[in-house]
Formats: C-alpha cells, sequence, structure tokens
C-alpha cells in the first residue's frame, strides 16, 4: 500500500536538500502531485506475478499452436539502483498457445503491470514471461526489450542514446534456435 503522506514529505525534503522553498507558489503543491504521480507509476510495487496473473488470465480456447508474437509494446520503469527512469522501452512477446491464446491487450497490461514496480530490465523480462506461463499454461514464451536507462543517459557515464536490449525465454524458444531467431527476425 502506498503512504501518500509520506511521498509528500518525501517530495518536500527532497525540495530543502536542495536548497529550495517547498512552500513557494512553483513548488507548493509539487509534494501532492509527486505522491500522486509515484503512487501510480508504482501501482504493482507489492503485488506479486501470480496476482498480477489472475488478475489478468482471460484466455479464449482455440486448437492454435503457431507462434503468436506481440510487438512494440511501449513501457517505462524506475531502476531499483538509482530510482532513475528507464524509458523508451519497447517490449516484444512471443509464445506458442498450447490450447489456449490470451486476450492480446492483456500482454500489454502484463507488461505495463510489471513495469510499475522498482525493476531491472532483467527481471521486466522473466516477469512477464513468468505471467504469461502462468496465464497461457504455454510453456515456450519469450520476451525481448530494448530500452534506454538515464542512469546510463543522464547521470554517471552519461551516453545518451544507449539502449540495453534483454531476453528471456523458456521452453521451445530457450532450446530451438531456429525458432529463437524467427521471432527475433519478427520483431526487428
Amino acid at each position: 500500500m502506498v503512504d501518500l503522506k509520506k511521498l509528500e514529505e518525501a517530495a518536500r525534503l527532497i525540495i530543502e536538500a536542495v536548497g529550495d522553498d517547498p512552500t513557494r507558489e512553483g513548488l507548493f503543491e509539487t509534494p501532492k502531485r509527486f505522491a500522486d504521480m509515484m503512487a501510480e507509476q508504482f501501482a504493482y510495487n507489492a503485488v506479486s506475478n501470480e496476482d498480477i496473473a489472475r488478475e489478468f488470465e482471460k484466455t479464449f480456447e482455440t486448437p492454435e499452436s503457431d507462434m503468436v508474437v506481440v510487438k512494440d509494446i511501449d513501457i517505462f520503469s524506475h531502476c531499483e539502483h538509482h530510482i532513475a527512469l528507464m524509458y523508451n522501452m519497447k517490449v516484444a512477446v512471443g509464445y506458442i498457445p498450447r490450447g489456449r491464446v490470451i486476450g492480446l491487450s492483456k500482454i500489454a497490461r502484463i507488461a505495463d503491470a510489471v513495469s510499475k514496480r522498482f525493476q531491472l530490465q532483467e527481471r521486466i523480462g522473466t516477469d512477464i514471461r513468468d505471467i504469461m506461463r502462468l496465464v497461457t499454461h504455454a510453456d515456450d514464451v519469450i520476451v525481448f526489450i530494448e530500452g534506454e536507462h538515464s542512469c546510463m543517459t543522464a547521470r554517471g557515464i552519461k551516453k545518451p542514446g544507449t539502449k540495453t536490449r534483454t531476453l528471456a525465454s523458456s521452453g521451445a524458444f530457450k532450446t530451438d534456435s531456429a525458432l529463437r531467431k524467427e521471432f527475433l527476425e519478427m520483431v526487428k
């Protein structure tokens, strides 16, 4: 559960710590806006993968068993090391149905949910993969993510445009290099 009062106080302390006045006109409502924003952006921080799976477990029976791919899902998150923004992130999810398919919008909702936590890009991929396996009962799932991290682009080494790519896979996507290559060709 998000504590809005603590978040407001944290924002006031940050404003004071950098030498500004939280009571001045431009900053007076900032702590409340900050708390509301943080509550929205960390809405799933205390929600388990199993609970997310239950929330989005809308599937439909199907005889299809060919690869399904949803790509270019936009997300952003916050890195757990600096609370820095991970942005311009694109997610692609592929799976081979095993008697059921998931509603396509649910794939994007799952990606969005796991991004609303303190995260690592690598964990976002494995969380999406694991939730997809729980919802679809498919063993063959793959998740590709490309994104930028402000801890790389705006602080420290300061290398704007640097992108991180991660892949999380299971089942045939992990063991069959031709299948993995087919997926990666589809998401280019």
